[in-house]
């Protein structure tokens, strides 16, 4: 997985634009057709998704079959939480409510081996070939994987400037409802208000070239912030997509009866 990381590195610091829903489900086969779709991520989630990490790491599996990379959002910033979806071979962590230096500092630490953090060590794990990949090499490659810290609330934004130079963080992600909400307008994730509190995280991550992401349930969001300058773009999540694709199937077919 270390080529399609590079490949996507190389991406992100080209300008490019990359794309993946978010996914609930437990079932590799709609991983395989993700990859099969072009879309270039997934991000597998622990957060609000109920499937385990042993079946996350079939999920990984086949995302490495289709060549969409595989990034997991943990459920929290424990250490260990960390740790153990990097241990089974994510090739990014997505850390969610994350609201000070001190705790995206924290975030860096726990996803990297010394000297670009503590993370504990074990080779005996997937992310090390069950100990075939040698041990140094290994250790090195600690570096490679993303790590993606989701900014979401007023205590973020007072100290995002703070945040924009901390060292090892790849991506700075916007959750636009868990924002809305904090701003006391929970789902309101097009008013003016939130916009513009995204747009100036944007702009202050531009100047300190910093890539920036943000999650979006139409094309209509997705210009907008694409256009904006966000270029890791989170387009719906596996299980509205299917919603939606059923929703239009079956207005189809009550149109015909009519």
């Amino acid at each position: 997985m270390t080529e399609l990381i590079k490949k996507f590195r190389e991406r992100l610091s080209s300008g490019e634009c990359v794309y993946g829903p978010f996914m609930k489900t437990g079932d590799p086969m709609f991983v395989e057709a993700v990859g099969n779709t072009g879309f270039d991520f997934a991000i597998l989630d622990m957060e609000h998704g109920p499937v385990s990490l042993e079946s996350q790491q079939n999920n990984m599996r086949a995302a490495a079959l289709t060549n969409v990379l595989p990034i997991i959002r943990v459920k929290d910033m424990a250490e260990n939480t960390i740790g153990s979806v990097l241990d089974a071979g994510a090739c990014g962590v997505q850390v969610p409510q994350v609201k000070s230096v001190a705790e995206a500092e924290s975030v860096v630490r726990s996803a990297r081996f010394y000297p670009y953090g503590m993370r504990g060590l074990c080779r005996f794990v997937r992310a090390a070939g069950y100990s075939s990949t040698d041990k140094y090499e290994y250790v090195n490659s600690s570096k490679d994987p993303l790590v993606i810290i989701q900014l979401e609330g007023i205590e973020a934004i007072k100290c995002v400037d703070e945040i924009l130079d901390i060292n090892g963080i790849d991506i700075i992600f916007i959750g636009p409802y868990d924002l809305s909400q904090s701003l006391g307008l929970p789902g309101q994730v097009d008013h003016p208000i939130v916009i513009s509190e995204i747009k100036k995280i944007v702009e202050k991550a531009k100047l300190k070239h910093k890539v920036v992401g943000t999650f979006v349930d139409d094309l209509t969001a997705l210009n907008r912030w694409r256009d904006a300058g966000v270029q890791y773009l989170s387009y719906n999540v596996d299980v509205g997509i299917f919603t939606e694709a059923c929703k239009k199937i079956m207005n189809g077919i009550q149109g015909n009866n009519g």
